[in-house]
């Protein structure tokens, strides 16, 4: 441990799941640890868990990451390490996408995402590492009623290649993360039942060559040695975290 000393970190959604863990990873290696969230209560019970710093933000609100930027840079130089996490799933089939959804969906997790990243340009330091949290189904797995979710997270793939090789001549390196499924809150907040969550997930499990779901902490450990100087010579990546799933989904 400790690989991380001296570094800053920030985790957007970083009050539960995928991004919990990674904070809580990122801190054991001896980051100093910013989380955001747009629930200010749920940000603030998380960061005092964890033990980090807590900045309410909505990464669909341009404002509210402009008030993000302002609050780390009256508290840091710069930072080390930004894990770009937040996001949402709501789910259709082809043919009953909605506007409202669409606009959910691709607000959180591609804009969002192109803004955090954006926005906080002027703090990365030189030499830094930025991770961003995609998903298996954007690229190996076409998933009924996922159709704008794969979408947003594909774009954002397409975005974090450029940002590798723009990013280049100030040593910050661009990677993505793209996990399958994962045990987390996420499935809870899509308006499903109780009994269509549980049938999603006995049906997603058995899919998987592990007949498992992943846990966020499996996914925390990969984003830690990316932020880290032990991957200094992965950069550009798309590194699939599933367990096998996108091998076994189609049969």
């Amino acid at each position: 441990m400790g690989q991380l000393n001296g570094k800053v970190a920030v985790v957007t959604g970083g009050n539960s799941g995928i991004g919990y863990a990674t904070a809580k990873a990122l801190k054991e290696a001896g980051a100093k640890v910013y989380i955001t969230g747009r629930d200010e209560a749920k940000v603030k019970k998380a960061a005092e868990d964890l033990g980090v710093q807590g900045i309410t933000a909505d990464v669909t609100d341009l404002a509210s990451l402009d008030r993000m930027v302002a609050t780390l840079q009256s508290q840091e130089k710069g930072i080390d390490v930004l894990t770009v996490n937040a996001g949402v799933f709501f789910g259709a089939p082809i043919g009953n996408n909605s506007e409202q959804l669409f606009d959910q969906v691709v607000g959180a997790n591609f804009k969002g995402a192109v803004f955090t990243i954006e926005k906080t340009v002027p703090l990365l330091r030189e030499g830094g590492s930025v991770i961003n949290i995609s998903t298996a189904m954007a690229e190996e797995v076409g998933v009924a009623n996922s159709a704008i979710y794969a979408a947003s997270k594909a774009a954002l793939n397409a975005y974090s290649r450029v940002a590798m090789t723009e990013f280049a001549p100030k040593k910050i390196r661009v990677n993505v993360v793209s996990p399958g499924p994962v045990s987390t809150p996420i499935f809870g907040k899509t308006g499903m039942s109780e009994e269509q969550i549980q049938g999603t997930a006995d049906h997603l499990a058995n899919k998987n060559p592990l007949k498992r779901f992943g846990k966020p902490e499996e996914i925390a450990k990969l984003v830690t040695f990316l932020a880290s100087d032990e991957s200094a010579y992965i950069n550009g990546a798309n590194i699939t975290i599933d367990g096998g799933w996108h091998i076994n989904s189609g049969n």
